[in-house]
């Protein structure tokens, strides 16, 4: 840990302990998607059947585990796994039992946050309220509220807080949560169909199909790596069909075979390796309602990336990437932290659909990682945002503009994708604090870099300050003596000298060997003493001058 002081108006701020930089883990898991074209309306009827079905036993399973709260167990789970048994089957039930359980464990996750969230917004608002109307604040605390009738809505809004939080903490501790199979946001819009141009219709059959149970988790040494949805190296596609629809089978064993083939054009030598040696392999079968077009996601996990320390990614180039609500601000450092090269800035637009601000990120990543490989770079360092305590509106105040910028950045979307895609180019991900990297970026770096033809923005010199403090450098420049004292006379004075150490205003040790072109090898003895040298100005010069007698031999 880092711990130090800035000054502050006449006052001292302390700074807040800075973490140590750390190599982050890279994406584990691989998921690739191929269209199922050419279902005939026998499959779609099938698929539909079958995901309703399914779908309806993952509801009342999900219900079952909500209910049992805290008190779930290995015997709950396996009684819960035995009574979907007969109407699916054994591998069914276990795959709808595992989904039912993460999604009870995402649910909790997000109780937490959201607990941790409703005592960030309550200390803030009590504070704000126990100091006078109209006081300003420091550089670390708001100040109080600028007018009554604000104190009084906060006081308000403070008893709505604390209400909130007393039944989110009360079902945190009973083991309650709240779940929408298909989704909180659809079933919302449900209420207000003409703002997002559906009709009802379309919102059923949206509604159903997000309800709908259609994966398979993969089992290793099994035929092709999944015994419920089995797919073949030629593409051929089957589903274990659940007991109640057995009679609708077109193959042996209670198996229902598409019509359309899958080949995955990425990944699809990869997948074909695992499947060939059956290796557990997950499928997940989906419609896309909006398109009407049916797909398959294939998932693995990878067991065998390589470990990479800190210290080997340290010992190449380092490319420092400050990101930002509509950009990526990029610059190249070489080992001792010297930016190389002029910054790079890489736009997107995170306005429209969420798969459009999907695809804006991942362009742009593409091309950061494209300008990295092409620099050789083998380490991208890049802030470890997670904005958990800033998404509360009570932080910032009436900084609306400011807290819809926060909210507005997919810091977790960024991360997961930048992890999944380093991992694939054989680039490490250093993750840096990102306390004071914009401050001190600005402060040390933005102006020296700044030249009349190449203006330097605040983001760019932070992506310096960032790739310095994963390399373990100081943020903070060295700096060069004033113009007049850059001789020997009072030594090579920099930044790097600290207050204490001895010898830092005396004279720099003299080198062995030639120094200059004019000085031979074990010469140059008196290069310290500048007395002793006749040079414009010194005391040699200002001393008794007498000429010498001449030789006799004259």
């Amino acid at each position: 840990m880092v711990e130090g002081f800035a000054r502050v108006g006449v006052g001292l701020a302390v700074l807040r302990q800075i973490a140590r930089p750390f190599v982050a883990d890279a994406a584990s898991g691989v998921c690739i998607r191929d269209r199922l074209k050419g279902l005939t309306v026998e499959d779609d009827v099938v698929l539909r059947l079958v995901g309703g079905h399914l779908g309806s036993l993952a509801s009342r399973d999900l219900a079952r585990r909500i209910a049992d709260g805290l008190e779930h167990s290995t015997q709950t789970w396996a009684g819960r796994k035995r009574d979907l048994t007969p109407q699916s089957s054994s591998r069914w039930a276990g795959s709808i039992t595992k989904a039912t359980h993460d999604q009870w464990g995402l649910s909790r996750r997000a109780q937490w946050q959201h607990l941790q969230g409703l005592d960030a917004g309550t200390a803030t608002i009590r504070h704000r309220l126990s100091l006078p109307l109209g006081e300003r604040g420091t550089n670390r605390q708001p100040g109080g509220y600028r007018s009554r009738r604000e104190w009084h809505a906060k006081s308000r809004r403070l008893a709505h807080l604390e209400r909130e939080h007393e039944r989110v903490k009360a079902d945190r501790e009973a083991g309650r949560v709240s779940v929408v199979r298909g989704g909180r946001k659809l079933l919302k819009t449900r209420h207000n169909l003409g703002a997002a141009d559906l009709t009802e219709g379309q919102w059923r059959d949206r509604w159903e199909s997000e309800r709908w149970f259609l994966s398979a988790d993969g089992e290793s040494g099994k035929q092709f790596g999944n015994e419920t949805v089995r797919v073949t190296p030629d593409g051929e596609v089957s589903i274990r069909l659940p007991a109640p629809l057995a009679h609708l089978a077109n193959a042996k064993h209670d198996r229902f075979v598409l019509a359309a083939k899958v080949s995955f054009p990425h990944r699809g030598t990869e997948w074909r390796d695992r499947i060939e040696a059956n290796r557990a392999v997950a499928y997940r079968i989906h419609l896309d309602v909006e398109r009407g077009r049916w797909y398959l996601d294939a998932s693995w996990r990878r067991k065998d990336l390589p470990i990479v320390s800190l210290e080997s990614l340290r010992a190449s180039e380092v490319i420092g990437v400050d990101m930002n609500a509509d950009h990526l601000a990029a610059w190249r450092l070489d080992t001792h932290g010297n930016p190389l090269g002029r910054p790079r800035t890489f736009a997107y637009d995170l306005s429209g659909s969420a798969t459009h601000r999907d695809a804006q990120i991942r362009h742009a990543l593409t091309r950061l990682l494209q300008w990295a490989k092409g620099t050789g770079a083998k380490a991208i360092a890049i802030e470890d945002l997670d904005f958990t305590d800033s998404r509360t509106r009570e932080k910032h105040g009436r900084k609306r503009r400011f807290r819809q910028l926060v909210n507005g950045m997919p810091t977790g979307k960024l991360r997961a994708r930048l992890l999944a895609m380093t991992a694939e180019a054989g680039i490490g991900v250093i993750a840096v604090d990102p306390a004071y990297t914009s401050l001190w970026g600005a402060e040390h770096w933005q102006r020296p870099l700044t030249t009349p033809k190449r203006p330097v923005t605040r983001h760019q010199a932070a992506a310096v300050a960032i790739g310095r403090h994963a390399l373990g450098r100081r943020i903070r420049r060295r700096t060069a003596p004033p113009r007049a004292h850059q001789s020997d006379v009072h030594g090579h004075r920099t930044a790097q000298a600290q207050p204490g150490d001895q010898g830092r205003e005396g004279n720099r040790p003299r080198v062995p060997g030639p120094r200059t072109r004019s000085v031979g090898a074990e010469r140059g003895r008196n290069a310290v003493d500048q007395n002793a040298q006749d040079r414009s100005g010194r005391s040699a010069e200002q001393g008794f001058w007498k000429q010498d007698s001449l030789p006799l031999s004259l």
